[in-house]
């Protein structure tokens, strides 16, 4: 047993003592700082993850994409499809293997990366945090979300 186990939560059982709930409202909050940097670029917080993915490596596979997002392809389709009636990325087979599904992104696409980062910009300054302070937060809840991605699979047999 980890000391975690063994020792009983010392926040009280009210939503202000929840972490689940603390960092809700900080997604919410930190989605909703975005949204009219975003809105400006015709973009939702959804598709705006998916462009930071293809501004990375230009064009990946479905699967890879469901993965670096952590959402299944039932989520991304029809973002993707919005993506693509609006000139954004395109989605076409692999000749080489027609079962993959490859999302590129197109010079409509990157033309927004530059806009994009500037409306992150905002976001940074609207937090009050250093570099470093925005950095180490982001790897602290990266660990957090791999331990409790780990957690559910093994509470769901998957591992």
């Amino acid at each position: 047993m980890t000391t975690a186990e063994a020792t009983p939560s010392s926040q009280p059982f009210t939503i202000d003592g929840q972490l689940c709930f603390a960092l809700h409202s900080a997604s919410r909050a930190m989605t909703a700082c975005y949204r009219q940097g975003l809105d400006d670029l015709g973009l939702t917080y959804s598709q705006y993850a998916v462009m930071l993915v293809l501004w990375q490596h230009e064009a990946v596979s479905m699967g890879s994409l469901c993965e670096q997002l952590h959402l299944d392809s039932g989520t991304l389709s029809p973002l993707l499809k919005r993506l693509e009636k609006q000139g954004r990325v395109t989605r076409r087979r692999r000749p080489e293997d027609e079962r993959t599904l490859e999302i590129a992104c197109t010079e409509q696409g990157r033309e927004l990366r530059e806009r994009a980062r500037e409306v992150q910009r905002g976001v940074e300054r609207a937090t009050g945090m250093s570099g470093g302070e925005l950095a180490a937060l982001r790897e602290q809840l990266n660990e957090l979300a791999g331990r409790l991605r780990d957690a559910t699979a093994i509470q769901e047999g998957h591992v």
